[in-house]
């Protein structure tokens, strides 16, 4: 169990805060209370849901901040799902060549990410004006009241006063003003308060409207989620408006280079670990990127990312297999991931060749080269039975059971399809 679970279930049990939501719907609870156990900070942030305590997964619970010094408890929807629409192409545009303090390669923070998006133009696209980067970091939310969808249908009304907001950029334009919550990751929801506060907040600020975007930076795609609130008093009723995704112009990657590939890969030996179990081929990239900027902890990785403790372990190891991430242990004794050689090289190059030596990687594991070939033949994906007779054929590392077999073969059809959508989408 972790930490911060630990944390949570002496808590819940010194305040009979379960008790005391069942009587009246919600519990306010101190900082310095919780501080006891450990810090605020790393105990009350989950931009995720799945980085939500135990206790509170189990029985439908939320917290969100109500001032410097206290946190509200309850049954509150305070997450909203992302769903990236795949039918959109990307808009190509160009890197100014006169900016040299960004490496469009190398864009492995949020912060970097959204410079990029701004220089480029991106944001002036969205807003449909010119725009100037205005504010960001942290600021006081002022005071407000706002009702919060509860899980028995009902809201509740929650008054907030003076708690920290933090906004990763705010772009100013001669009638708008752009509110934007930044993720250097493809995401399965996010913290709707990360958007609310602020808009709160900057909606008495300024005459102008206030436009608060959710933006993500996955797999070399800027994707702008653009929303309104429809009542400014009600904390669900943000109503998404727009995804609009973006790409740096490079050279277009067609089906041709992709069989091209495939007939210069020679198939390599099987390595010693464990086969795959990774069905999002993106998110692989995702966890590349994020080990590009720096060496992490499954903690970390866990703590900070869109990854629960089981996809922490699902996805280092899938890096590992393709030869891209190494584990080591620092001087804490403490198990950290890093990218191989390799890792560094791939990650730095440009979008068509990073995304074609992917492909030439999964290529050089057997099964995932010969459900490719059934693909060529028979132009779909084989179903699961078929790969799982292919996956016995290749003497895999420590496989044996076929429920085993079965979900692995997940794993394969799914890599196998974001290589035959790569010309789709780049």
């Amino acid at each position: 169990m972790s930490v911060t679970n630990k944390a949570w279930d002496v808590l819940f049990e010194r305040h009979n805060i379960l008790q005391f939501i069942e009587q009246h719907g919600y519990f306010i609870i101190q900082a310095k209370e919780i501080k006891k156990e450990r810090e605020p900070r790393l105990m009350a942030k989950f931009d995720h849901s799945k980085h939500l305590p135990k206790l509170f997964k189990e029985n439908g619970l939320s917290i969100l901040p109500i001032s410097r010094s206290s946190y509200i408890i309850g049954e509150f929807d305070a997450y909203e799902k992302v769903e990236y629409d795949n039918s959109i192409k990307p808009e190509q545009i160009s890197f100014p060549p006169e900016i040299t303090t960004i490496d469009p390669t190398n864009l492995y923070s949020e912060s970097s990410a959204l410079h990029c998006a701004f220089v480029t133009g991106m944001i002036e696209d969205v807003l449909g004006e010119k725009a100037f980067q205005t504010i960001s970091g942290r600021m006081s939310s002022q005071q407000f009241d706002f009702n919060i969808r509860m899980r028995s249908g009902f809201d509740h009304q929650i008054t907030i006063k003076n708690s920290q907001v933090e906004i990763d950029g705010g772009y100013e334009s001669i009638s708008q003003f752009m509110l934007i919550e930044a993720k250097n990751q493809k995401v399965e929801d996010f913290l709707v308060r990360q958007l609310f506060y602020p808009y709160r907040l900057w909606k008495r600020k300024t005459n102008k409207r206030v436009k608060p975007i959710f933006f993500t930076y996955s797999n070399d795609i800027f994707s702008f989620f653009i929303y309104e609130f429809l009542n400014d008093e009600r904390y669900n009723s943000l109503q998404l408006v727009e995804q609009k995704d973006y790409i740096i112009a490079h050279e277009h990657l067609t089906f041709e280079n992709i069989i091209d590939l495939f007939k210069q890969t020679n198939v390599q030996p099987e390595p010693k670990f464990p086969f795959p179990q990774a069905d999002s081929f993106p998110r692989v990239v995702d966890l590349l990127s994020l080990l590009m900027g720096q060496d992490l902890s499954k903690h970390d990785i866990t703590l900070n990312y869109d990854f629960d403790d089981r996809q922490t372990n699902y996805y280092t190891t899938a890096g590992m297999y393709l030869g891209l991430i190494e584990k080591y242990t620092n001087d804490d004794r403490q198990t950290m991931f890093t990218l191989t050689r390799a890792g560094k090289r791939l990650m730095g190059q440009r979008t068509k060749e990073k995304f074609l030596k992917l492909a030439q990687l999964i290529f050089e594991h057997k099964p995932f080269n010969q459900v490719f070939a059934e693909y060529l033949k028979t132009n779909r994906l084989p179903c699961k039975q078929r790969v799982v007779e292919i996956m016995k054929n290749c003497q895999l590392y420590n496989l044996h059971a076929d429920s085993t077999y079965y979900r692995r073969a997940q794993t394969v059809l799914s890599w196998i399809k974001w290589i035959v959508e790569l010309p789709k989408t780049y």
